[in-house]
């Protein structure tokens, strides 16, 4: 890098000069010296660059206040692009982002969130003068609140707009600053009603509708918002009212790579509900040709599931119904499934036609629009007019058919945005009922699309950019404007100023007979009119303009202008359709047959400009013309870098934003005019030296009586006879030249003076600092001391509490485990306790069962168990005479009821009852039965476990005799066995084992087991 360094003056170390980078604009750099005593530059970006010995003795040296920066940029040493782009990067660099020029306001872009719009910060800038404190976006909206108000009382019935003007490059804030002035202005108008809350939820649904990502910005307001606050004669916000211009329809169907559509159609795939989604045949967002083709869907930094719940709830708010809401999403839907519709080339009477590729988008479009799907299909491939009063259809081709169909789609969108528009200001735009002559006070906001120039610009970047020629031209004619009235206000004679003016731009564009939006409108009416014809006849007509650059041959189909901000070159492909904004008449046709009462209120016949440029400065001239009789304040928004990056500063980027936005204009106006400004007190007080005379000693004089005495105009003539060669005296302030000269021999004079004077007062000065200094040591050292002897007292204090405190839980600690070990020991006892009387009485237990008589032997339980039985009947079913030991005897007499034994209530819960009844399945009883079970008794998980069962109670009814044996042919009676002896016995011992008998019950229950042998009259067939 080559570095150029201008003026002469020596430098010393540490001094601050400018250098030429070679990038057109100064930057700051740094003296340092080296070992050898030659000079190095460092510059803002902390490169080190050699100088030359020719080149260190013509440095420029830097004004003071371009070293550290200022907030009013006007207070500048150095009045040019470099000392303004150089105190932008200086506070950018300290995180201030907002910076004065004069009354204008310039904001930075910081690319993050920053805690400087807090409700403290509305009420500290509140009901401040503009300048009193840092700059802010609160002080623009709170200067512009403050004059209305005042101007409300000055003039009851007169209307005093203001007039808030935000413009830049996309993305750098000014819908930001926007909502920002919108909440001061809600918050300080003192009442917090309903109809505020509406205002500031329409930003979510325009931002929805109306902003999408770009390169450049992630939330780009892709149209020109005018919104316009009133207020009622106490200062509260009563209503407002909101104006749209040149909304960016090719977006819904064309977006750059990296960018994508409006925000609404991602929100809603994400927030809406399955069942919704269903509803409206909806995928996600990368089924859908019109949201991929920048091939960009996600959006780092947005939640778009949480921005539709925000979208549905500001719609609640404003007023849009559910059924507003589902028609909404319904056309959306359509438009969706709509580029999804593809076309396929045919051959119609040798002409070239296209059909539409039947698919379900199609279907699902056709059902969401409410219009039968073939008068769909031949409206987007076939086009109809009128020629010789009859209506001809002329088919297609499959790219015709695609644009007719984008056509239908940007005109659906359009209409949809304006409808939205429109039912918001039916909410929140409310008509005065005092009378007709109650006019009410505003402020408006205009949040405009900044200066667009793109690789490939079209039409509507003609129209962006002469909507900011307008308002540049506006700007520069109001500070122009500005400082005129203030120079006639203090009686100053003065040359006119020349300044930069683009009036010829403006000419051209829109001013002139044959300006070029004229011939594009007058080429757009003819049915044979071509973008070639149109381009044509613009370099014809403007060949000679210094503004105008036509097109390099016949071929070429670009043309450019020079605008304020640089030089554009415009594609004129499309102009002629783009401007028409005309829909295929079938389409029209469609539309009035469907059945869908949204798509049908948006296109009702109405009375309309034919041409979009015609509209747009229909509406851009009643713009102006508003603001032309408002007070306007400004607030130029600046984009530090075009990778959306925090910290990072872009001076090439920066210049251009700084010349196009008019900052060096009005520098320009104010060196040319009187830069430097003081007034009467501020000038004599620092001045006064200079005088012969003791008037007007601001010590011993007061201000105003030394105006009175004529004392003014001899303190100034004398004053500036040293210093200016030329002067002014005014009413309230003293302009000065940026050009004088203080006299060497004046100065010279006084320097002897001057350096006694100040030995004197240094003396005086230091003796007191000395004095105050030691009163102060000795009261700082009993205060140090009894600061020290608190602060010992105070941690002594905090360590014995913590001491108590960990002795208490020491002490709730032992305790603690004296209270377990003594818990465990009785319950040890406890159960030492419980297990010797248990043992007692088993051990008493058992020594009754010991004192009853013996049991009968088996053979005695035998005989005494079978003794009913009578001789002469068989056992078990086999004939023949019982056997020996089986006989009983006949004068035996069994008794019928047997007495019911009494048992002691210390067994119920042993009874066999009780057992029964929570053991046996299927509802089985304790009574005796004579047949056959079905089922066991008790549970068996087992099948085989279950089939002996049942055997085993057959085999004991045949033993009983309550079934009969099987006959076995001659088979000779036998003599009873062993085992049959003892079968009373053992089953004795076999029922002592089942579950839950104890032996004691056993034993105490024994002579009543036998007894129940007796009792259920087993008396063998």
């Amino acid at each position: 890098m080559t570095l150029t360094v201008t003026h002469c003056a020596p430098c010393f170390q540490g001094e601050w000069v400018w250098v030429d980078p070679g990038i057109g604009v100064p930057i700051g750099a740094r003296v340092k010296l080296t070992d050898t005593g030659h000079q190095l530059l460092v510059d803002d970006e902390g490169k080190e660059h050699k100088l030359s010995q020719k080149e260190e003795g013509s440095i420029r040296v830097m004004h003071p206040t371009s070293v550290e920066g200022v907030d009013d940029m006007i207070r500048l040493g150095d009045l040019n692009e470099a000392g303004l782009l150089r105190n932008l990067l200086v506070r950018h660099r300290q995180g201030i982002i907002y910076t004065y020029t004069g009354s204008v306001l310039v904001a930075v872009n910081p690319y993050q969130e920053l805690p400087l719009y807090t409700a403290d910060q509305v009420r500290l800038y509140h009901g401040r003068r503009l300048g009193e404190l840092p700059p802010h976006v609160f002080a623009i909206a709170d200067t512009c609140y403050f004059n209305m108000r005042r101007h409300n009382r000055d003039h009851v019935t007169f209307q005093c707009c203001g007039r808030c003007s935000l413009d830049g490059e996309s993305g750098a804030g000014k819908t930001e600053s926007t909502k920002l002035v919108l909440q001061f202005l809600a918050a300080v108008s003192g009442q917090h009603s309903w109809i505020e809350q509406q205002i500031l939820e329409a930003n979510p649904i325009l931002e929805a509708f109306g902003n999408a990502k770009t390169i450049r910005n992630d939330n780009s307001s892709r149209f020109g918002k005018y919104v316009e606050i009133f207020f009622n004669k106490d200062g509260a916000i009563e209503g407002a009212r909101m104006e749209q211009y040149l909304l960016e329809k090719s977006r819904v169907c064309h977006q750059a790579m990296e960018e994508r559509n409006y925000h609404i159609f991602y929100c809603m795939l994400a927030g809406m509900t399955t069942e919704q989604k269903k509803t409206l045949c909806l995928g996600n967002a990368a089924e859908f040709s019109y949201l991929k083709r920048g091939d960009c869907i996600v959006c780092d930094g947005r939640d778009d599931a949480k921005d539709y719940t925000r979208i549905r709830t500001a719609l609640k708010i404003l007023a849009f119904t559910e059924t507003h809401c589902w028609e909404i999403l319904k056309l959306l839907a359509a438009l969706l499934h709509l580029g999804n519709v593809s076309f396929e080339a045919t051959i119609l009477n040798n002409m070239e036609s296209s059909d539409v590729s039947l698919s379900d988008h199609f279907t699902f479009a056709a059902k969401l629009l409410e219009v039968q799907p073939a008068a769909l299909a031949v409206s987007l491939t076939y086009r109809s007019f009128m020629t010789n009063r009859e209506r001809v259809s002329k088919p297609l081709n499959s790219e015709q058919a695609a644009d007719s169909r984008d056509a239908f789609v940007k005109a659906i969108y359009g209409k949809l945005f304006i409808w939205i528009v429109g039912r918001i200001n039916s909410a929140i735009h409310k008509t005065p009922t005092n009378g007709p002559k109650y006019v009410r006070n505003s402020i408006g906001l205009l949040d405009i699309f900044g200066f667009e120039n793109f690789d490939s610009n079209s039409f509507e970047q003609l129209c962006i950019n002469f909507a900011n020629e307008q308002l540049q031209q506006f700007f520069v004619r109001h500070v122009f404007k500005l400082e005129q009235e203030e120079y006639t206000k203090e009686d100053i004679v003065w040359k006119n100023i020349t300044f930069s003016d683009n009036t010829d731009t403006l000419d051209l564009l829109a001013v002139k007979p044959l300006n070029v939006l004229a011939l594009i409108d007058e080429e757009s009416h003819f049915p044979k009119g071509t973008d070639v014809t149109m381009l044509n006849k613009m370099n014809r007509a403007h060949a000679k303009c210094n503004k105008y650059i036509p097109s390099k041959n016949t071929h070429d189909m670009e043309f450019g202008i020079r605008h304020f901000a640089g030089v554009v070159h415009y594609d004129s492909n499309g102009f002629l359709e783009k401007n028409r904004d005309a829909l295929n008449s079938g389409i029209l046709k469609l539309i009035e047959a469907s059945t869908n009462t949204l798509l049908q209120q948006l296109f009702e016949k109405e009375r309309q400009v034919s041409t979009l440029s015609g509209q747009f400065r229909q509406s851009l001239d009643s713009l102006m013309n508003a603001l032309s009789k408002c007070q306007p304040h400004f607030i130029r928004c600046f984009k530090p870098n075009d990778d959306k990056k925090s910290m990072v500063f872009d001076r090439n980027l920066c210049i251009r934003q700084l010349r196009y936005s008019g900052m060096i204009d009005t520098i320009k106006i104010r060196k040319l005019g009187f830069p430097i400004r003081h007034t009467f007190k501020q000038f004599l007080q620092r001045y006064r030296v200079l005088l012969n005379t003791t008037v007007c000693d601001p010590k011993t004089v007061i201000l105003i009586h030394c105006r009175s005495l004529g004392w003014k105009s001899i303190v100034l003539m004398e004053i500036c006879s040293y210093l200016l060669f030329f002067y002014r005296l005014d009413h309230m302030y003293l302009l000065l030249l940026g050009s004088f000269l203080l006299l060497s021999v004046s100065f010279n004079q006084l320097q002897l003076g001057f350096e006694r004077l100040q030995s004197t007062i240094r003396g005086r000065l230091a003796r007191g600092r000395y004095l105050k200094e030691l009163a102060a040591a000795v009261t700082m050292q009993s205060q140090v001391r009894g600061y020290l002897a608190r602060k010992s007292y105070k941690s002594k204090r905090e360590a014995v509490t913590v001491l108590q405190a960990h002795t208490r839980g020491m002490l709730c600690c032992h305790l603690r485990k004296v209270f377990l070990s003594a818990q465990e020991r009785m319950a040890r006892e406890r159960s030492a306790a419980e297990l010797q009387q248990r043992l007692e009485d088993v051990l008493s237990q058992s020594q009754e069962a010991s004192a009853k008589p013996e049991p009968v032997s088996e053979q005695e339980m035998v005989e005494t168990m079978f003794d009913f039985l009578p001789n002469t009947v068989a056992v078990g079913g086999r004939e023949g005479p019982a056997p020996e030991g089986f006989e009983v005897r006949l004068t035996t007499n069994v008794p019928e009821d047997q007495p019911v034994v009494d048992y002691d209530d210390e067994n119920e819960e042993f009874s066999f009852t009780k057992f029964s009844a929570l053991h046996f399945q299927g509802s089985a009883t304790y009574s005796h039965i004579k047949q056959r079970l079905r089922q066991p008794l008790l549970y068996h998980e087992d099948e085989g476990d279950a089939l002996a069962c049942l055997t085993v109670w057959w085999i004991i009814l045949r033993f009983m005799g309550d079934i009969a044996e099987p006959k076995l042919i001659n088979q000779e009676p036998s003599a009873p066995t062993p085992s049959q002896n003892n079968l009373g016995q053992r089953q004795i011992r076999r029922l002592s084992n089942l579950v839950g008998l104890d032996q004691v019950l056993y034993i105490r229950t024994q002579p009543q087991i036998q007894l129940n042998f007796v009792q259920y009259d087993f008396i063998h067939p």
